[in-house]
């Protein structure tokens, strides 16, 4: 079998939804949906090892921590695993006052009882009744027409009643799925809601759940958002309803379906931390939430540890969260190409200057402090690194603020060896690169012992002498040189001592840290008779002298 020249021969196109006028295009989120968390239950069902119960508790705990209010907490009628954790867990009293648990079962009389008693005790609760209404469905598993889907539908209905009338010490909420909403026709969706509606007389103060899923993602996602839009504006005593969003990621536009769906009227969205669940997964809640976030709108979900999360998520799930998931992966705040890198460093400098915490740094869409991330882990250097990557690293590691022509002349050092060595280097490798090329004096011509400085009175006024005790290739010497200021003077000292003919074109110095111990970094530029460019760098914690070892590191590099 291969792929088809003519694919239309065997695929359909998604028919459009007959909606005369769409509001949600001009739609914006200006709040967060109701979050249901379905982890523990359609995430784990698409385990290959089903999580146990300490892993589901572990999870459960997480869930309270980041702030899910709903929280689907298993399958009770698929065996005895299931309910004996949710029995457990209600009778534990872990389950917060504020914390709603659901659980979810097909539309069948002894199924329905089971879910109901797994929950028992509970102080409130929502029981999460489902069948299947599609065409495909109806003809190809069921063998069934409409009017026997929606029987099922209605005897659903009635047990959720009957049950909750059975056991009246919880405070029992209804929740509706006519599952395949999206591969379903729209006017049949609404026909078996409305039954199930008029079984249970919902309010608007005792709303039913009415979750309208993408069982599986077949269109893109305008036509869902199509979908949940008429179904809104058609659906008698909207108010009395909470319209609850399901989208699977079998099309890999779950999040977009989602988001869209909200402007189209929904009220709350279900699916699973970093995408787990059946096939492609379910939507991620964790980019749900966190794309409100960098919009302004308080999602009410806190992953201010996101790796905390997300270890929890992958011990329970057993699965890793992929390296470039949204937000979450281990390299989505990294940037390894020069020029991201140096477009994220003039953005976070702009933020040092600027007087208002807006955030806009190229590249970022979110600031990685916000979920726990430092900034160590942004920029990283490999073969494809620039300039302002390798002056990041040294900034972040050991605080050296490197000029920019200093920059893109070390750069040249760290891109070779890069290359040569064909891995990504650390900061550890860069900077042991930035030590053998300014910093080092073993096997160095120019080696510094002791100095001095005095005055003295020349044609243009009073002179600087600098007296200095050196190795030069190897032997000590003692070197003197007169200039109008140190620096000048140490050039004279070196070009008297067989050392190169300098000029300073440019110098620049900082503090490194904070207090009375920190140490000084200067930097030089200087151009030889030649024409050459030469970088020194002298580190000391004096000013003075760190500006001396600077010259003799430019001039180690003659």
């Amino acid at each position: 079998m291969t792929m088809l020249r003519d694919p239309s021969v065997k695929y359909s196109a998604f028919p459009q939804v007959p909606l005369a006028t769409r509001e949600w295009p001009s739609r914006v989120t200006t709040k967060a949906p109701i979050w249901l968390s379905t982890d523990l239950r359609d995430g784990n069902q698409s385990l290959i090892d089903p999580m146990d119960a300490e892993k589901k508790t572990r999870f459960f705990d997480l869930l309270v921590k980041a702030g899910f209010k709903e929280i689907e907490v298993g399958f009770p009628a698929s065996g005895a695993t299931d309910f004996d954790y949710i029995q457990g867990l209600v009778r534990s009293g872990r389950i917060p006052d504020d914390v709603t648990p659901q659980v979810l079962t097909q539309s069948r009389a002894d199924l329905i009882r089971t879910s109901f008693d797994s929950l028992e005790g509970a102080k409130t609760a929502i029981v999460h009744v489902y069948n299947a209404v599609a065409p495909a469905w109806r003809k190809i598993v069921f063998g069934m027409d409409k009017a026997d889907i929606k029987a099922i539908a209605i005897e659903g209905a009635k047990q959720l009643r009957d049950n909750a009338a059975r056991l009246p010490g919880t405070d029992w909420r209804f929740q509706y799925s006519p599952e395949c909403f999206s591969t379903t026709e729209l006017d049949f969706s609404l026909e078996c809601c409305e039954a199930v509606m008029d079984i249970l007389h919902p309010t608007a103060e005792n709303p039913i759940i009415l979750n309208l899923p993408a069982t599986v993602e077949a269109a893109t996602p305008n036509i869902y958002a199509d979908q949940i839009e008429y179904f809104a504006k058609n659906l008698p005593n909207r108010d009395a309803a909470i319209i609850s969003l399901h989208t699977h990621n079998d099309r890999g536009t779950g999040v977009a379906a989602a988001e869209l769906g909200l402007l189209a009227g929904a009220d709350r969205v279900e699916g699973c931390l970093f995408g787990n669940g059946e096939r492609t997964g379910n939507t991620c809640l964790v980019t749900v939430a966190l794309n409100m976030y960098t919009q302004g709108v308080d999602p009410g979900l806190d992953f201010s540890n996101i790796d905390e999360v997300i270890a929890t998520v992958e011990y329970c799930n057993n699965l890793p969260v992929h390296p470039r998931h949204p937000y979450g992966g281990e390299l989505v705040y990294t940037a390894f190409s020069g020029s991201h890198q140096d477009a994220i460093k003039k953005g976070f400098a702009a933020r040092e200057r600027q007087n208002d915490e807006r955030w806009e740094v190229p590249y970022l869409p979110i600031d990685p402090a916000d979920l726990g991330r430092s900034y160590e882990a942004v920029i990283r250097v490999n073969s494809q690194s620039g300039k302002g990557g390798v002056a990041w690293v040294l900034e972040q590691d050991k605080g050296l603020k490197l000029p920019k022509k200093m920059q893109a002349s070390f750069s040249h050092v760290v891109q070779a060896l890069a290359d040569s060595s064909s891995r990504e280097l650390g900061a550890e490798d860069i900077w042991q690169a930035f030590e053998r090329t300014y910093l080092a004096t073993s096997g160095k011509r120019f080696q510094l012992v002791d100095w001095s400085e005095t005055h003295g009175t020349g044609s243009g006024g009073t002179d600087r002498i600098f007296a200095g005790k050196l190795t030069i290739d190897g032997a000590p010497r003692s070197v003197s040189g007169r200039g109008n200021g140190l620096m000048s003077s140490v050039i004279a000292a070196l070009a008297e001592s067989g050392g190169p003919v300098m000029d300073i074109v440019d110098y620049s110095e900082h503090a490194i840290g904070q207090g009375s111990n920190v140490q000084a970094a200067a930097y030089v530029e200087c151009r030889t008779a030649d024409g050459k460019s030469l970088f020194g760098c002298g580190l000391d914690t004096d000013v003075a002298t760190a500006s001396v070892r600077a010259i003799l590191s430019a001039a180690n590099g003659a």
